[in-house]
């Protein structure tokens, strides 16, 4: 039987209307940020509701002249990606502490001393992210939090992230969604829509999260994208 804590209410207004669906808190959070996992693995049902905990489902009719579709796969997505996930305090403080040692965990990783080329500690960036009161977003990755953080730690200690120059072609019928996608991984330096659809784009990201950040993007495409290594520095 279903317990109330493991699921949330996603939720968006479109057009004056409310819609909500039931999906898994982690894995909606996952789908959001990194989008390597399937619908099948967020939602609880399949079933668009107008207000979940009155038992109101939203009628096609209503769907389709929100969303243009009545789609549970299509609409989950748009809901889940541009809309609000509910969580308890609990939750909220636990995922929040997650992402928090996610980001530290990440700019330990990516980051160095400039005066020395030397990596920095996590605890040496926790304290300085305390001393500055530097918060994280919950709905956010680390890789797109980390340069504004970084931004800010150098205000009270040398620190700089390497960085890498990306070039990314993604085909039709991939590239539409991935330009969204691209701009929460990375900060796109150039784009072009190239003659058949494809997508082509230059996306600097900080240089130890090559690997990762391919991979992801080969996951957006199908596995049908072109990357080249530009240049680091």
């Amino acid at each position: 039987m279903t317990r109330k804590q493991d699921y949330v209410i996603a939720w968006i207004e479109v057009k004056g209307q409310r819609f909500e669906i039931l999906v898994k808190p982690d894995e909606a959070f996952r789908y959001r940020e990194k989008g390597d996992i399937g619908l099948d693995e967020v939602l609880w049902t399949d079933t668009v509701y107008k207000d979940v905990r009155r038992g109101l489902k939203a009628s096609p009719e209503s769907l389709r002249k929100a969303f243009g579709t009545d789609d549970i796969r299509v609409i989950a997505d748009k809901i889940l990606k541009e809309g609000e996930i509910q969580l308890t305090a609990e939750q909220r403080r636990r995922m929040l502490e997650a992402k928090r040692r996610a980001v530290i965990r990440y700019i330990a990783k990516n980051a160095i001393d400039p005066t020395t080329g030397r990596p920095i500690p996590e605890s040496v960036i926790e304290s300085a992210m305390d001393e500055l009161r530097i918060g994280v977003d919950l709905y956010k990755d680390p890789e797109s939090q980390a340069v504004e953080i970084v931004r800010k730690l150098a205000r009270v200690m040398p620190i700089r992230l390497a960085k890498a120059l990306l070039e990314v072609v993604i085909p039709p019928p991939y590239s539409a969604r991935a330009y969204g996608a691209l701009q929460r991984i990375g900060e796109l330096k150039k784009t072009e829509w190239l003659s058949d659809g494809s997508l082509k784009a230059e996306i600097e990201i900080p240089a130890g999260a090559q690997v990762e950040v391919i991979n992801r993007i080969q996951a957006l495409a199908g596995g049908n994208a072109t990357v080249n290594v530009k240049g680091v520095s």
